[in-house]
């Protein structure tokens, strides 16, 4: 049974939305796979990924037919009751990871603010208030809400709100140097992406993270990996930490964790879990038996041999197709990142045009992403067919072509 809806058009967000966006001038309605429609009919390649959220493409059977069960058994009980589906998504992250336990909450931000919060109050509890200082990188996302936006690095998004948060302290990402000057004994808490996303698809340095994990052990402080962008498979292990084989102390996830259903999980250590007691923090969908069914879902599909190993095997062929592109048409001096989130950083004569690239794309059927001005960014579906790669990429190609030509 289909619900008559009243028609609306693109022309409509101007009207009636927030302009804090600046939506595409077409509109999405259906998505299968890796294609998308829009309102016209017309077919698009989807390499965004919902912004590295759409890990299964779009309507999976796996995530449509857990999604359809729990919509028919229970979709919201409330924190003052525990709920199936949370447990068996709990039980499957803890027992796939470092961790011991795990916090529901909503979204990247919600998960970042309860690692934030959950490390000033282990130090808090252990050290005493003076012990509360956080390092995070310069270019570093971490999400929107004034906590985690005063710990991202990029004053454009935290700017212009009143006074900031206190105790923030911002370093260059991959400076190890950097990174020890900053670090005291008031330091609770290193926050690092093992990959930058927003700040342009940058891979930490193998160095890097082992020197952090040291130093962070060394001055009694927390290492808070923020794994929203890079976590469920995207790089080609479960985690990115995985990768590089450096434990943190408590890690964020959200993104590809739901598929496209608002989810998102901050774990951590018995340890350390202890320090959020009842009435410490809390969230009202937190963990809501709807989300919690999709994301096991996710994790029963993503967290197999099959699909992390074709994640590693389409990365190779993402890679070497964009950087022939990159050389033939000389719009990218290099192609970088993990896994099936890949940055293309343009060339001198094309920096601060990651736009106008997107654009052409998405005029040849293909949707991209940038990730700064200056690069363009690939996150699509991790089970992505050959067939999709090899005809968005031709299509990729085409509208680099018709842009190089002017």
């Amino acid at each position: 049974m289909s619900v008559q809806h009243d028609p609306v058009q693109r022309a409509d967000f101007d009207q009636f939305m927030v302009p804090n966006y600046a939506p595409a001038a077409f509109v999405p309605v259906r998505g299968q796979g890796s294609r998308v429609w829009d309102q016209t009919g017309r077919e698009l390649i989807d390499f965004a990924g919902g912004i590295a959220v759409n890990v299964l493409g779009h309507c999976h059977p796996a995530l449509v037919g857990a999604l359809t069960e729990q919509a028919n058994t229970l979709w919201h009980i409330s924190n003052v009751f525990t709920n199936e589906p949370a447990l068996r998504l709990a039980h499957k992250l803890v027992d796939a990871t470092f961790a011991d336990r795990v916090f529901f909450c909503n979204s990247g931000a919600e998960a970042n603010e309860a690692a934030f919060k959950l490390a000033r109050r282990v130090a808090h509890d252990k050290f005493g208030p003076q012990k509360c200082e956080i390092i995070a990188a310069t270019n570093s996302f971490h999400g929107r809400t004034l906590f985690t936006v005063s710990v991202g690095g990029q004053p454009k998004y935290s700017d212009g709100f009143g006074p900031k948060i206190e105790g923030i302290t911002h370093v260059p990402y991959n400076d190890l140097d950097a990174l020890k000057a900053a670090i005291s004994d008031k330091t609770c808490a290193v926050v690092l992406e093992p990959i930058q996303g927003e700040g342009g698809v940058l891979p930490a340095e193998q160095a890097y993270l082992e020197g952090a994990r040291k130093l962070c052990d060394e001055h009694n402080a927390l290492l808070v990996f923020d794994e929203v962008q890079t976590g469920m498979g995207r790089s080609g292990e479960l985690f990115a930490y995985m990768h590089y084989g450096v434990t943190p102390d408590i890690l964020s996830s959200a993104k590809s964790l739901g598929g496209g259903f608002p989810i998102g999980a901050m774990l951590t250590t018995n340890e350390l879990a202890k320090h959020l007691a009842v009435g410490t923090h809390g969230t009202t969908y937190g963990g809501n038996p709807l989300a919690c069914a999709v994301g096991e879902a996710v994790i029963d599909v993503v967290n197999t041999k099959a699909v992390l190993d074709g994640v590693k095997a389409k990365h190779r062929q993402f890679t070497s197709r964009l950087q022939a592109i990159g050389e033939q048409y000389g719009i990218f001096s290099e192609v970088r990142g993990l896994g099936l989130l890949l940055g293309c950083v343009l060339s001198e004569v094309w920096k601060g045009k990651a736009k106008a690239v997107l654009d052409a794309a998405a005029a040849e059927g293909v949707l991209v992403l940038q990730a700064s001005p200056d690069v363009v960014r690939f996150a699509p579906s991790l089970v992505v067919e050959d067939a999709d790669i090899t005809e968005g990429l031709d299509r990729f190609e085409r509208a680099v072509a018709k842009l190089v030509q002017g």
